[in-house]
C-alpha cells in the first residue's frame, strides 16, 4: 500500500485543538479583586527551550495594607480539568509587593532557577493552557485566570502560552474580570516579596477599536493579531457549520489578504447565511491535531465570540478560481530547499500556491467546470479537482495531472468536500470527469490540503473512463506482471476476489508470472500469531480459475509475526503466481524460511539460487519493520529467469506537500535507499555469475521513477537495469493517484539481456504496459494499477 489520506475532521470541532483562547465565561466568587491578584502564570518550566526550570504563579498585593495569606491556597486545573491540584500558602505579602509560588520543575535542569520563591509547591502545569485560582481561608475565590483553551476563565481566556512565554497582567492593579483583556503573553519575569515594592497605576486597558477582517488575516499565514482581543469586526455570513460560521467583508484592494474569517461558536450558530454581523472575540490560530507534532498549517479564526446581527439578506460575490484568481500552476513553495516551519516571511501568493490558498482562506469561491484529477473518496465525500480553465500542467491521456518531479507537483489542485451539505450531494467522479457549471463553496484547509467546502454543487459529466486491457503474450513471450492487491485477506468479500480475478484474467490477459504484494495471512488483521497465507492464496487462485483463468501455482515465504510492517496482525508478504499450462517451471531449492538469506551459486547458465523461493538478506536492518524482497528462479522455454518481488517501505512520515514544513522532508526515503542498495547488490551478484542473466525486479517500490531510490536500483554502466516506467512518455508515467497527483510507485526493471532481442528475432525485445484498472476509479479494487512486461525469450 502506498500513501493514504488521514481521517478528516471539520475545522473547529471539539475533536481538534485550537491554538489560542476558547474559554467559556466564568462568574467569579466576588467582584473584581482589589486585594491580592494573580499577576503572572508560567507553565513551561524545565521544558525544551524554557528559560526557567520551574513553573510558577506570581501574586501581587494591590491593596494598601499587608495581607496574611495563612490558610490561603493556589489551585490549578488543566484546560478542561474538573479536579484541582492545590499548593497551601503561608506568610504575609506587604502592600505593593509580589509573592512568588514556585511549582514543579521540568527535565531541563540547565535552565535558570527561580529567584527567591516565597512558597514552594509541586504542581506540574501545562505550558500552553490551564486555569489558576487564588482561594482565601474561607474557601472563596479571590482571583482566577484561565488561559489558552481553558474551559473556565473570567470573561474570555487569556492568550495561550508556550515553553518560553507566560501570561502576565497588563496592569498589576487592574482587574476587569476579563482575562483576555487583562493579560498578555511575554517572557516570564517572576518576582517575589524580596524584590521590594512595585507601584502601578490602576488604569483600565484602552477599549479596542473596530478591526477589519483584512487586518485580522494580514498578508501572512499567521494573523498579526493572533491571541489579541478584537471588536467591531463586520461582515456577512456566507456559510455555517456545526461549530460556527464564515463571515466575509467586501473585497479590499489587496489580493494577498483574505476578506473572510471563521467565527468559532462551539455549537451550531443562531445566525444565518446572509446576516450582516459585528463580532468581538479573540483571534486564534486553529491547527488540526494540536499545536505540536502535526503536519498541518493553521487557519485563522475568532474564538469566544460575541455576535450582533446588524442586517439580513446580504450577499457577497464569490472569487472565481481559475478566472479572477489563478493559482501558480506547478509551484507550491519555491523558497529555500531547507525545511523550516512555514511563516509569513516568504508570503507571495503570485509565486507560491500555498500562499495563494491562504490569501483566499475562508472566502466564498467558485470554480467553473472543475475537472476531477483523482477519484471520489466516497468514505469522506472528497474529490481532488483542478479549475476547468487555465490549467497548464502535464496532463495524462485520461485526464489526470502527472507528478513528474519534486519541483513539478499539481499545485493548483483543490479538494471538493461535502462537509457542509448532505452526504453524496457531490456526484462521484472518476479521473477526467467534469463538474459542469459552477461549484460554489468556502475555501478551507484540512489535513495538509486546500479544501473547498461545497455549498452549491455543480452538475456532473462523465468521460466514460473504462478500465484498460493489455495485449496477450505470444507463444514465446514471457509475460511478467506486478499487482498490489491492497491487504487481501480471506475475510474480504467474495466480490473483491471476483473483481481481482477478472483483472488478472481479462485486463492482464493471464500473465505467466504474477508478483503480488500485500497478501495477508490466513486470518487477516486478527493478531494471534498466524503467519501462513495458504488460505488467502488458495482462495485467489481458485477464484481466478473459476472466472475462466488458468490454473496458477504459487510460491512465497511466510514472514515472522509482526516483522514486516503493514496492518498489525496482517503479516503482508509478496507471493509469486505462475501458470502451470505454459511451459513455465518454478525451480524449487533449499529450505525457505523467514530469516534464511538466499545466495547465488554457479556460473553462466548454471547460475542458481541456494534457496528458491528465497528472501534477500532478510535480517539486514534496511528491512526492519518492512517487507523483505522475495526472489524466485523460473524456467521458460528452457531459459532461466530470476524474478525479484519487492515491496519497499511506505511514504508514511514524510512531510505533506501543502504542509507546515517547507520544503517538505521525505524522511521515509532513507530506508528505501538502503533497501534499494541491498537489492541492487544482489542483482550485481547474479550478473557477476552470469552477465547474460535474465532478471526482472518489480513490485511496489513506493517511490517515483525520478527518485534516488530508482536510480540505485537501476545502477550504472554495462550492468544497468532498465526501469520500464522511464521508457514511457512523461504523461503516461503513473500507477497510483494520490490527492490529485498521478504518479509512479510501482516499477518493473529488467536486466540488459532482456532489452536485447533474441537471435533471429527482428522485433522488439519487450513490450511494457501499465494497465489502468484501479487508481483512477472511485470503485477501485485496489489503490494500485497493475503492470506487465512481455519479454521475447525466443523468436516466434
Amino acid at each position: 500500500m502506498g500513501q493514504h489520506p488521514p481521517r478528516r475532521f471539520l475545522a473547529g470541532t471539539t475533536a481538534l485543538v485550537v491554538v489560542g483562547a476558547l474559554g467559556t465565561a466564568f462568574s467569579p466568587a466576588q467582584a473584581a479583586s482589589s486585594t491580592v491578584l494573580v499577576s503572572e502564570v508560567f507553565g513551561g518550566g524545565g521544558n525544551s527551550g524554557a528559560p526557567l526550570r520551574s513553573d510558577f504563579v506570581e501574586l501581587y498585593n494591590a491593596s494598601g495594607t499587608a495581607i496574611d495569606l495563612t490558610g490561603w491556597s493556589v489551585q490549578y486545573w488543566s484546560a478542561s480539568g474538573t479536579s484541582a491540584q492545590t499548593t497551601p500558602l503561608t506568610g504575609s505579602v506587604p502592600a505593593g509587593h509580589h509573592f512568588l509560588v514556585q511549582e514543579a520543575d521540568g527535565a531541563n535542569t540547565s535552565a535558570a532557577a527561580l529567584p527567591n520563591a516565597d512558597v514552594t509547591g509541586r504542581i506540574p502545569m501545562s505550558s500552553s493552557a490551564g486555569r489558576v485560582a487564588l482561594v482565601n481561608a474561607d474557601g472563596a475565590t479571590v482571583d482566577l485566570v484561565g488561559w489558552g483553551n481553558a474551559a473556565v476563565a473570567e470573561g474570555a481566556p487569556a492568550p495561550a502560552t508556550s515553553n518560553t512565554t507566560s501570561v502576565a497582567r497588563r496592569s498589576e492593579c487592574t482587574d476587569t474580570d476579563d482575562n483576555a483583556s487583562d493579560f498578555a503573553t511575554g517572557a516570564p519575569s517572576p518576582a517575589g516579596a524580596a524584590a521590594g515594592e512595585s507601584s502601578c497605576s490602576a488604569v483600565q486597558p484602552p477599549a479596542p477599536s473596530a478591526t477589519t477582517i483584512q487586518e485580522i488575516q494580514g498578508s501572512s499565514h499567521l494573523s498579526p493579531l493572533r491571541d489579541q482581543r478584537v471588536s467591531g469586526v463586520a461582515g456577512v455570513i456566507t456559510a455555517t457549520s456545526r461549530t460556527g460560521f464564515w463571515m466575509q467583508a467586501p473585497s479590499d484592494e489587496n489580493d494577498a489578504t483574505s476578506d473572510a474569517v471563521f467565527v468559532y461558536t462551539r455549537s451550531a450558530p443562531a445566525q444565518s447565511v446572509g446576516d450582516a454581523v459585528e463580532v468581538a472575540g479573540v483571534v486564534t490560530e486553529f491547527r488540526p491535531g494540536g499545536a505540536s507534532g502535526n503536519d498541518n498549517l493553521t487557519t485563522t479564526q475568532i474564538s469566544s465570540p460575541k455576535v450582533s446581527v446588524t442586517g439580513h439578506g446580504q450577499a457577497i460575490p464569490a472569487a472565481w478560481i481559475g478566472k479572477d484568481r489563478i493559482a501558480p500552476q506547478q509551484t507550491i513553495e519555491a523558497g529555500d530547499p531547507k525545511s523550516v516551519e512555514y511563516d509569513s516571511a516568504v508570503f507571495d501568493p503570485a509565486r507560491h500556491s500555498i500562499d495563494f490558498n491562504e490569501s483566499l482562506e475562508g472566502m466564498k469561491v467558485a470554480l467553473d467546470d472543475a475537472r476531477a484529477v483523482g477519484p471520489t473518496n466516497a468514505r469522506y465525500g472528497e474529490t481532488p479537482v483542478v479549475p476547468g480553465q487555465n490549467v497548464s500542467a502535464t496532463t495524462s491521456p485520461r485526464g489526470g495531472v502527472v507528478y513528474g518531479g519534486y519541483d513539478r507537483p499539481n499545485a493548483m489542485r483543490l479538494v471538493l468536500d461535502d462537509s457542509l451539505i448532505p452526504a453524496n450531494s457531490i456526484p462521484a467522479a472518476n479521473v477526467g470527469d467534469t463538474y459542469t457549471g459552477t461549484t460554489m463553496g468556502i475555501m478551507d484547509y484540512a489535513f495538509a490540503m486546500p479544501h473547498v467546502l461545497v455549498t452549491t454543487p455543480a452538475g456532473h459529466m462523465t468521460t466514460g473512463l473504462t478500465r484498460e486491457t493489455t495485449s496477450a503474450q505470444s507463444n514465446n513471450q514471457l509475460a511478467v506482471a506486478t499487482f498490489n492487491v491492497e491487504n487481501l485477506a480471506p475475510s474480504d468479500q467474495q466480490d473483491k476476489y471476483d473483481r481481482l480475478a477478472d483483472q488478472v484474467t481479462t485486463n492482464l490477459r493471464s500473465p505467466d508470472v504474477l508478483a503480488l504484494e500485500e497478501i495477508q495471512d490466513n486470518n487477516g488483521v486478527q493478531n494471534d500469531g498466524t503467519v501462513d497465507s495458504s488460505t488467502t492464496v488458495r482462495k485467489l487462485v481458485d477464484t481466478i480459475k473459476a472466472r475462466g483463468g488458468p490454473a496458477y501455482g504459487a510460491r512465497w515465504v511466510n514472514p515472522e509475526d509482526g516483522q514486516d510492517g503493514g496492518a498489525p496482525g496482517g503479516n503482508i508478504r509478496q507471493v509469486f503466481l505462475f501458470r502451470t499450462d505454459r511451459d513455465i517451471d518454478f525451480v524449487d531449492a533449499g529450505n525457505p524460511s523467514a530469516t534464511t538469506a538466499t545466495q547465488v551459486i554457479g556460473r553462466g547458465k548454471k547460475a542458481a539460487l541456494t534457496v528458491s523461493p528465497g528472501r534477500i538478506d532478510p535480517t539486514n536492518p534496511a528491512f526492519a519493520d518492512s517487507r523483505k524482497p522475495l526472489v524466485g528462479q523460473f524456467r521458460f522455454r528452457g531459459e532461466n529467469v530470476f524474478v525479484i518481488a519487492n515491496h519497499f517501505n511506505s511514504k508514511g512520515g514524510d512531510d505533506p506537500l501543502f504542509g507546515r514544513w517547507q520544503q517538505p522532508v521525505r524522511s521515509s526515503e532513507t530506508q528505501r535507499h538502503a533497501q534499494a542498495q541491498v537489492v541492487r547488490t544482489f542483482t550485481d551478484q547474479l550478473l557477476a555469475a552470469d552477465p547474460d542473466a535474465r532478471i526482472v525486479a518489480l513490485g511496489d517500490i513506493n517511490d517515483f521513477e525520478f527518485s534516488r531510490t530508482t536510480d540505485i536500483l537501476v545502477g550504472s554502466g554495462a550492468n544497468a537495469m532498465t526501469d520500464l516506467p522511464r521508457t514511457l512518455p512523461a504523461n503516461e508515467r503513473y500507477s497510483y493517484v494520490y490527492e490529485g497527483n498521478s504518479q509512479i510507485l510501482d516499477h518493473i526493471l529488467v536486466s540488459p539481456q532482456l532489452t536485447r532481442s533474441p537471435k533471429g528475432w527482428k522485433g522488439a525485445a519487450y513490450s511494457y504496459d501499465i494497465v489502468h484498472t484501479n487508481s483512477e476509479f472511485t470503485d477501485q479494487d485496489s489503490d494500485h494499477d497493475p503492470q506487465v512486461v512481455r519479454l521475447q525469450i525466443r523468436p516466434n
